[in-house]
C-alpha cells in the first residue's frame, strides 16, 4: 500500500469552523428563498447517510452507473489508456472507483473531498485494495481550482466525477465547476462524468423521497450540522423533508419545509421563517444527450464517447480538455 499523507486545503478559523461553510449558510439563510448549497450535506454523518441512500431500492443511479462501469470497462479503458493519474472530485467512499482503477492501470489516485475524516478512511481502504498504487487524498472544496500534489504534477490526468453530482448545480455554477476542473487537470486531460437522464416523474420523486426515510434524514442532517458547527439553535423537529419535480428546469428539488413559524440563531445572527417557508437544499438536474453535451462544451470539454445503462436511465460521458478555439 502506498498512501500519501494527504493535503488539507480547507480554510478554517481559530475554532476550526470551515469559513466557506459559514459564509454560504449565513448568506443563504438571508435570501428571500432560503437556500444552502448541496455540497454542505457531506460532513461525516451526511457522507455515511448518502452511502446508505445509494443502496436503497428506489435509488437507481448507483446501480445504473455501476452497470456501465462493469459492462463497458474494456471499451472505456481503451479510450482512456494506461498510466493516467485519476483525480476523483467529491470521492466520498469511492465505491465505484475500484471498477475504474481495475480497468485502466492508473499511475496514481487523488481523491478530493470536503469531508476530511471520511476521505482519509476511504482512501486508506482503497489503497489497501491496490498494492503499489500511490494514493494522495486531498481535503478540499473542489468547487474551485485545486492545487494537486506535486507527485502527480507531470502525469497525464483523468478526472472522475461520477454519480451525476454535476446535476446538483444550476447551469452557471456547473459551467464554472467544469472550467475549474479543466484548470485543475490541465489541457489534454480527460474527464469521465456521470449524468442522470430525464425520465418519468414518479421514478424521480421516489429516488429522492424513499419509503424508509433515509433521504429525509440526510436532508435534515444539514440542520444538525449547522447547529453543531455554527453555534445554531435551529429546531430540527420543526422541519420536514420534501422532494419536488420542477419540469421547466428539468430537476428534482429538495427542500426543508417549516411546519410552523420558527425563529433561530446561527453564528450569532437571527433568522425567522413562517409555516410553509422552505430552505432549498438541493437541485438534481436531469439531462438529455444534447443538454449534457452543451453543458460540457460550455465548460471547455469536448465529448468523445457516451455510454448508457440497459434501461437508458443514466449516462457516463468521456470528454477531453481541448485547446480553446474561436468559432466556427
Amino acid at each position: 500500500m502506498t498512501t500519501g499523507k494527504g493535503l488539507k486545503l480547507v480554510e478554517r478559523d481559530a475554532d476550526g469552523v470551515d469559513l466557506a461553510f459559514r459564509a454560504d449558510v449565513l448568506a443563504g439563510l438571508a435570501e428571500p428563498q432560503k437556500a444552502v448549497p448541496a455540497r454542505w450535506f457531506y460532513d461525516d454523518a451526511g457522507s455515511r447517510l448518502f452511502e446508505d441512500i445509494t443502496r436503497l431500492p428506489e435509488y437507481y443511479l448507483t446501480r445504473a452507473e455501476t452497470e456501465i462501469l462493469r459492462g463497458r470497462a474494456e471499451e472505456i479503458a481503451g479510450l482512456i489508456g494506461p498510466g493516467r493519474a485519476v483525480v476523483e472530485f467529491g470521492s466520498g467512499s469511492s465505491v465505484k472507483t475500484p471498477l475504474l482503477l481495475s480497468a485502466i492501470a492508473p499511475s496514481a489516485y487523488v481523491p478530493l473531498d470536503i469531508a476530511g475524516d471520511f476521505l482519509r478512511a476511504a482512501a486508506a481502504e482503497l489503497a489497501g485494495k491496490f498494492a503499489g498504487l500511490p494514493v494522495y487524498p486531498v481535503e478540499a472544496d473542489f468547487m474551485r481550482r485545486v492545487e494537486l500534489p506535486a507527485e502527480v504534477e507531470g502525469l497525464p490526468k483523468l478526472g472522475f466525477f461520477p454519480g451525476s453530482t454535476i446535476g446538483n448545480m444550476i447551469a452557471r455554477t456547473a459551467t464554472d465547476l467544469l472550467r475549474s476542473m479543466r484548470e485543475t487537470l490541465g489541457e489534454g486531460a480527460l474527464l469521465l462524468i456521470g449524468m442522470d437522464l430525464v425520465k418519468d416523474e414518479g421514478t424521480l420523486i421516489a429516488a429522492y423521497d424513499d419509503a424508509a426515510g433515509v433521504t429525509a434524514r440526510f436532508n435534515l442532517n444539514l440542520l444538525h450540522r449547522i447547529n453543531r458547527e455554527l453555534a445554531g439553535d435551529i429546531p430540527v423537529d420543526a422541519f420536514a423533508h420534501e422532494a419536488r419535480w420542477n419540469d421547466p428546469f428539468a430537476r428534482i428539488e429538495m427542500h426543508l419545509v417549516a411546519q410552523q413559524d420558527v425563529s433561530f440563531t446561527v453564528s450569532g445572527q437571527r433568522f425567522a421563517m413562517t409555516a410553509g417557508e422552505t430552505i432549498h437544499t438541493e437541485n438534481s438536474h436531469k439531462f438529455t444527450k444534447r443538454s449534457g453535451q452543451m453543458l460540457l462544451a460550455a465548460g471547455g470539454w469536448e465529448p468523445r464517447a457516451r455510454w448508457t445503462d440497459s434501461e437508458s436511465r443514466f449516462a457516463l460521458v468521456l470528454a477531453e480538455a481541448k485547446p480553446p478555439r474561436s468559432a466556427p
